[in-house]
C-alpha cells in the first residue's frame, strides 16, 4: 500500500483521536509531507515527515509527495486561477507553505493547479541570519491552540514556522523545544531572538526589554515587557521561567 503522501490543501488540522471534536494537536500546510500509518474509513492516522507528530487527518485525496522548490514568505499569499490580478479565487496559502514551481509567467508562479505571486515566495534553499525576522508578521493574529497559519496560532508553533522558514529543524511542542536547544542562557544576559520558556508556554526575545508571544489569556499575539510578562504569568499562572535558550 503506497503510503507516503503530501498536503495539497492551505491548511489541514490534525486530530489528537479520529473525531474532528477531539483536540486539534497541530496543523499541516500546504507542502507538508507525511506517512499513512494506518488507514481507517473517514481518517487517516499519519506521521508528519517535518516534526514526526502523529495523529489524525481526514482521509481525502492528497497528491504525492511534494518536492518544493519555494516557499511562502507572507503572512497569507493570494492565489490565483490564472496569471492575472483579476483572477482571485479567494483562498490562500499561509506562511511557510512549500510548493513546487513550475513555471513563470510575469509577475507570477505557477504551481499546482493556482497562481502566486513571484513577490510572495523565495527559494526554498533562503535563509535570513535573523532567525525571527519575520515573526512580526503574526502580530496580533488570534490564539488558537493547535493553530500554525494567519487564521490562528499558538505560542510554540509561532517558534516553529519562523525556525522551518529559515530551514531549522524545531520541534512542535514547547516542551520538547526546550529540550532540544541545549545553550542556556541567564535570563540577565538575554538578547534579541532569545527564547523564553516557561512550563507549557514560550516567547521569543525582541530585544532585552520587548518579547513576542502567542498569549492564550490575551488571545493574540502580542508584544510586551519582558520584566512585566513573567511578572503576570507568576502572578496569575503561578510559573516562573525554567529556562531561557539561545540558538
Amino acid at each position: 500500500m503506497k503510503n507516503n503522501f503530501g498536503n495539497n490543501l492551505p491548511i489541514i488540522n490534525l486530530y489528537k483521536k479520529k473525531n474532528i471534536k477531539s483536540k486539534i494537536d497541530t496543523q499541516l500546510l500546504y507542502g507538508d509531507n507525511f506517512k499513512v500509518k494506518k488507514k481507517l474509513k473517514n481518517f487517516l492516522k499519519i506521521k508528519i515527515k517535518k516534526d514526526g507528530y502523529v495523529g489524525f487527518i481526514k482521509n481525502k485525496n492528497y497528491c504525492d509527495p511534494i518536492k518544493p522548490n519555494f516557499k511562502v514568505c507572507v503572512l497569507k499569499a493570494m492565489l490565483y486561477s490564472e496569471p492575472s490580478l483579476k483572477s482571485k479565487i479567494g483562498k490562500f496559502l499561509p506562511f511557510e507553505s512549500r510548493i513546487k514551481v513550475l513555471k513563470r509567467f510575469g509577475i507570477f508562479s505557477k504551481f499546482d493547479k493556482y497562481w502566486i505571486k513571484n513577490s510572495d515566495i523565495t527559494k526554498t534553499n533562503s535563509k535570513n541570519k535573523n532567525i525571527f525576522k519575520d515573526i512580526k508578521i503574526f502580530k496580533n493574529i488570534r490564539y488558537l491552540w493547535g493553530g500554525k497559519s494567519y487564521k490562528g496560532i499558538d505560542c510554540s508553533a509561532l517558534i516553529q514556522v519562523c525556525l522551518n522558514q529559515n530551514n531549522k529543524f524545531c520541534p512542535r511542542d514547547s516542551k520538547d523545544q526546550e529540550r532540544y536547544f541545549k545553550k542556556k542562557i541567564n535570563i540577565k544576559n538575554i538578547r534579541k531572538n532569545d527564547i523564553i520558556f516557561w512550563k507549557g508556554h514560550v516567547a521569543v526575545a525582541l530585544s532585552k526589554s520587548k518579547l513576542i508571544h502567542a498569549y492564550g489569556p490575551m488571545k493574540k499575539v502580542v508584544v510586551m515587557n519582558i520584566k512585566k510578562t513573567i511578572n503576570r504569568i507568576k502572578r496569575t499562572a503561578n510559573l516562573e521561567v525554567t529556562s531561557v535558550r539561545r540558538i
